[in-house]
């Protein structure tokens, strides 16, 4: 074996550790020590102490091993137990709790693809076939709409600043004339591996950026990028009964890079009406009525998104009494139902009186006395 330290000590445990504690301890201090997760003079150190404690691991984590080490220490391992044994005979994928058994490639290809790393030669995000498939950009734009036609869709023109193809290298960024070549790094593999122990990892060329070939003469209108910005127009169709903070996703609108066009996200605001309120698919409006009225009831004209309706108010309505108008409200989105309209009553006192209503009032209060 490649080491004489104890293997519980070196995995920070207890003579008595469990395979289960085996694997929880490892886990932790391979993500620590990993070469690939240290600084880069502190690597050699961190290759060292990564051999050693996946040394521990694959002898504690198998029953087997276990229990000849715990009876004979490095002896009952040592004669059957080389260093290719750690490494092949280790049962990774259970570290993490897989039942695929994808192995170390799996569980550390999905740690280290957060930094660009390929282990083992394995496939990174966004790569078909060894390169990394060019993507276009997401982009945001705003628009802001009225509450009617948030109620009965519109059609809206935008204007906005995306990315589109040069059109003097068709969006390549080669100089007209010319092509790209293979990339001299990668040698067209649009990857490089590298090695430390008996780990192997392959990551995206820097030079080519995963393409497998380069721009060796630029076109001088885009500087070799392929696209330039522009101010784009587009007319939008802005569906019924959509909501405030809505956002509608225009497919293959956003800005070209490399071979694609990403998309637009199109976020809506809704303007403040003067008249009604909105609570989702219903709407609120409140009107104040003359106290006489209010007594002896009668009609008014109230206001919708379709023009005014009347609506009978009842003998003796009282103060923030609350009316509902079906089918007055909001439509819902991407359905023919509606909701309501609610119309709260306030009873307006007046400030003032004539002579003559002042004595009606008196009137009133001597034949209700």
């Amino acid at each position: 074996m490649s080491t004489q330290r104890d293997y519980y000590e070196i995995l920070g445990l207890k003579k008595c550790a469990s395979v289960d504690e085996v694997k929880k301890a490892y886990r932790k201090l391979a993500m620590k020590h990993h070469p690939d997760r240290v600084p880069e003079e502190k690597k050699k150190e961190a290759e060292e102490k990564f051999k050693e404690i996946s040394e521990s691991y694959a002898v504690l984590s198998d029953p087997k091993k276990k229990q000849l080490y715990d009876q004979y220490g490095h002896a009952g391992v040592d004669s059957r137990y080389s260093q290719e044994d750690i490494f092949k005979g280790a049962n990774f994928s259970d570290i993490f709790g897989g039942a695929s058994g994808g192995g170390f490639e799996d569980i550390f290809g999905s740690i280290f693809s957060d930094f660009g790393f390929d282990i083992f030669g394995g496939s990174s995000r966004g790569r078909r076939g060894g390169f990394r498939q060019p993507s276009g950009e997401n982009i945001q734009a705003r628009i802001r709409i009225s509450l009617e036609e948030a109620a009965f869709g519109a059609e809206k023109e935008i204007s906005y600043y995306r990315l589109d193809p040069c059109a003097a290298c068709s969006g390549t960024g080669v100089k007209p004339g010319s092509s790209k070549v293979t990339c001299s790094l990668c040698k067209g593999a649009g990857t490089v591996r590298s090695g430390m122990g008996f780990i192997s990892v392959s990551q995206t060329c820097p030079n080519c950026r995963g393409q497998g070939k380069v721009i060796k003469d630029r076109c001088r209108q885009c500087s070799g990028q392929g696209h330039l910005k522009k101010q784009h127009r587009l007319k939008v169709k802005i569906p019924k009964g959509v909501k405030d903070g809505s956002i509608l996703r225009l497919s293959e609108e956003g800005s070209f890079l490399g071979q694609a066009r990403g998309d637009l996200y199109l976020h809506i605001t809704i303007s403040t009406h003067s008249v009604f309120k909105r609570e989702g698919k219903t709407l609120r409006y409140r009107i104040d009525i003359d106290a006489v009225d209010a007594v002896l009831g009668t009609e008014i004209k109230v206001p919708t998104l379709n023009g005014r309706v009347k609506m009978k108010i009842p003998a003796g309505t009282q103060p923030d009494t609350v009316f509902r108008l079906k089918g007055k409200g909001m439509p819902e989105l991407n359905s023919k139902h509606c909701g309501d309209e609610l119309v709260e009553i306030g009873i307006k006192i007046p400030k003032k009186v004539s002579r003559k209503e002042k004595k009606l009032f008196e009137e009133i209060v001597k034949s209700r006395n």
